[in-house]
């Protein structure tokens, strides 16, 4: 194989290069323009989710930087006061409320600092709480799992199969996306069909031929890309390994109905001609361009999936959308949150030292209450 084939099967061909162009000094058909305004789009979502991605990288590293060092000070004097804590409450010198206090605060502690991987206080919550902290990620399972199989109206798993809080959350979630997916595709597929409907008039066999024209263009590329790059028929061992990965992404690209990408394989392995979209009829422009635009749907909607693992996964306020800003603003408003919990944790460990100080600080505790929720917000208590 030659290095300029190497090279131009291995170039990323943009959708923009299998655009139809005008024949001559003739304008382009109304059908090569909206076949080649979906093309126009496919590039721009594809490069919003490239976009996406490196977004992601780079807040990943920022947020690194900034809130590891806090979240391990956080890490160290939460233990120092879990510790200093059981100290006192080895002693004689708090009250019985005190020491109740002291009880729920040392435990709120420990849990949390088993949670983020630190065995050692896993002894230390069960030496002190009612409840060890395996039952009480039992109950809280159980919890759990009545409200997501309310929420479902069926059973998650086995009724005897005890699953984690992760596995119930995992299930649960799947479950609750197959059945928003679902009425989704419902959804468009209603829309779609009411659209044709709209379009097509008195003549849906018009619309359902072009559908079926569509699938059977789609299909007879990827065949004619299978007999070309089958790698069996190949002799060249190089060359058998180029065909063998065109292979596997045309069949993946396939199975997507992902018209763009069997295009760009076809470019990229040197099988067509890149003018031939150009010398198509019309009404074969508009069967790809029914293909282009289940594409771009697609693409959408990965968009706005992406959109929400990142901002599920950066902790956004509910309803904004990842971008710089946002992603910046949130990072902000969590640096302030750590630093205003370390300095309040610097404080509260100043008071463990002293008897008289701890007294005063755990009656404030007991007098002012903040909502308990031990298992989720160890810094309830400070």
């Amino acid at each position: 194989m030659s290095s300029a084939r190497s090279a131009t099967s291995n170039r990323i061909v943009p959708a923009a290069a299998l655009q139809a162009l005008a024949p001559g000094e003739q304008p382009l058909s109304a059908a090569a323009r909206a076949f080649n305004l979906q093309l126009t789009r496919v590039d721009k979502l594809r490069a919003q989710l490239d976009e996406l991605d490196a977004l992601g990288r780079a807040h990943r590293a920022e947020r690194h930087r900034w809130l590891t060092p806090l979240q391990q000070q956080r890490r160290r004097q939460m233990r120092a006061l879990a510790l200093a804590l059981e100290g006192h409450l080895q002693g004689k010198a708090l009250s019985r409320l005190q020491q109740e206090t002291a009880t729920e605060a040392l435990c709120a502690l420990a849990q949390a600092l088993a949670e983020e991987g630190e065995a050692d206080m896993v002894a230390l919550h069960d030496r002190h709480s009612r409840q060890t902290l395996a039952q009480k990620k039992q109950a809280a399972a159980d919890a759990m799992r009545a409200r997501l199989e309310a929420a479902l109206g069926e059973p998650l798993g086995r009724g005897d199969e005890d699953l984690s809080m992760d596995e119930l959350v995992r299930a649960g979630m799947a479950r609750l996306r197959a059945a928003r997916d679902e009425e989704q595709a419902r959804r468009q597929a209603k829309a779609q069909a009411r659209k044709a409907r709209q379009k097509a008039g008195s003549r849906p066999a018009e619309a359902e031929a072009q559908a079926a024209d569509a699938d059977t263009q789609l299909r007879t590329l990827f065949r004619q890309l299978a007999s070309a790059l089958h790698p069996d028929r190949e002799p060249d061992e190089t060359e058998r390994v180029r065909k063998t990965a065109l292979m596997s992404e045309a069949n993946t690209s396939y199975a997507r109905k992902d018209l763009v990408t069997l295009m760009q394989i076809q470019l990229r392995a040197e099988l067509a001609d890149p003018a031939a979209v150009s010398r198509l009829a019309d009404d074969r422009l508009a069967a790809l361009t029914l293909l282009l635009k289940q594409q771009v749907a697609g693409l959408e909607r990965e968009r706005a999936a992406r959109q929400g693992q990142l901002a599920t996964e950066f902790e956004l306020p509910p309803g904004q959308v990842a971008n710089p800003n946002t992603l910046r603003q949130a990072l902000l408003s969590q640096v302030a949150g750590l630093e205003a919990l370390v300095a309040q944790l610097e404080q509260d460990l100043a008071a463990a030292q002293h008897v008289a100080a701890l007294k005063r600080w755990l009656n404030r505790q007991r007098e002012a209450p903040r909502p308990v929720r031990a298992d989720r917000d160890p810094d309830d208590y400070f």
